[in-house]
């Protein structure tokens, strides 16, 4: 048992070792490139929008997140450091990537297991738009979800559709690539008609489009209690 703990309650050498493999991650890149994978520089989240989605979490003290889209795991590692320094007796990180085997060969999973998070991070290579549908069936309640999975509008709808059900009320929903139009669009349909709000602030001073300084990521607030409108109270919202 690691003998440095600190006061929150976790194990100080444990967040400190994923904090040590996402700067070698930032740094250097992958330990591996996959025969014609994904460039690194290109689908990756940039280490300052990752410390950005730390802090976040453990403000918000999460104990479960869902995070859709792993690719070389560099938004995984910050997520699952966030999980170790809240101190959550049991803090569970569900992954989601049906092109972690065929895309990236493995790689992100190989570092995530590599910083010794495999404990808590389970991998799910199956589309989000279908096993988010039986998490939200049994029942399962996360604090904080982060979507970088598919671009296309109706798989990032299906995907926020489950999620409301999934994270709590209250909880919160992060999300890449915000600057993309189909991405945006799916995500003004739950600010528009399920009051969901973003959050002031954050995240601050992180990548933005060089083209028109939208911000890479945007973070929301699900309502509490979780609201119910009437089909005849549709707002457009596109």
């Amino acid at each position: 048992m690691n003998s440095s703990v600190q006061p929150d309650g976790t194990a100080g050498k444990r967040p400190d070792r994923v904090a040590a493999v996402r700067r070698r991650l930032a740094k250097h890149g992958p330990p591996r490139k996959p025969d014609g994978g994904p460039d690194f520089a290109t689908v990756t989240l940039p280490e300052r929008d990752c410390d950005q989605v730390r802090d976040l979490l453990v403000k918000e003290r999460v104990g479960t997140v869902v995070e859709i889209g792993l690719a070389y795991a560099s938004s995984a590692l910050a997520i699952s450091e966030a999980l170790l320094r809240t101190g959550s007796r049991n803090p569970r990180h569900v992954v989601i990537d049906p092109f972690q085997y065929t895309a990236y060969d493995g790689v992100g999973w190989e570092l995530l297991r590599s910083a010794g998070l495999d404990d808590i991070a389970e991998l799910v290579t199956e589309p989000s738009q279908r096993f988010l549908a039986r998490l939200a069936d049994a029942g399962f309640s996360a604090d904080a979800a982060f979507v970088d999975g598919s671009h296309h509008f109706h798989n990032v709808f299906v995907d926020l559709h489950f999620l409301g059900e999934i994270v709590r009320p209250g909880g919160i929903v992060l999300l890449d690539d915000v600057w993309w139009p189909s991405v945006s669009a799916a995500v003004a349909y739950f600010e528009t008609n399920l009051g969901w709000r973003p959050i002031p602030g954050a995240p601050a001073d992180g990548t933005t489009d060089p083209a028109g300084s939208r911000p890479r990521t945007g973070a929301y607030r699900l309502p509490d209690p979780r609201p119910t409108p009437d089909f005849k109270e549709f707002r457009p919202f596109c």
